[in-house]
């Protein structure tokens, strides 16, 4: 009885862990990687048109990669508040 009561609470810890995966996958899926992403994929950020895209690609090519999510702020024409719309989807890893 005990090993049928334990095997079913693994059971459940499994599927529980099992649930989780997708769920981890998809908020990943949903970060723009700012020094990979091109200029469509940057332009899935909000206030994020054609235009600063490209001035994220050019600042990223002439400057090197950026260090940490907020240096997106050293574009021209984006600001703090642009950033902070953006935060949780922006990465450079």
């Amino acid at each position: 009885m005990k090993n049928v009561r334990r095997f079913f609470v693994l059971a459940v810890v499994v599927s529980v862990v099992m649930a989780m995966v997708p769920v981890a996958l998809a908020e990943q899926a949903d970060k723009v990687n700012i020094n990979k992403a091109s200029v469509t994929e940057l332009t899935k950020l909000k206030k994020i048109g054609q235009k600063y895209a490209e001035r994220i690609v050019a600042y990223r090519e002439k400057n090197g990669p950026f260090e940490k999510p907020e240096d997106i702020t050293k574009v021209k024409g984006i600001g703090q508040k642009t950033f902070e719309l953006n935060a949780d989807k922006i990465t450079v890893e």
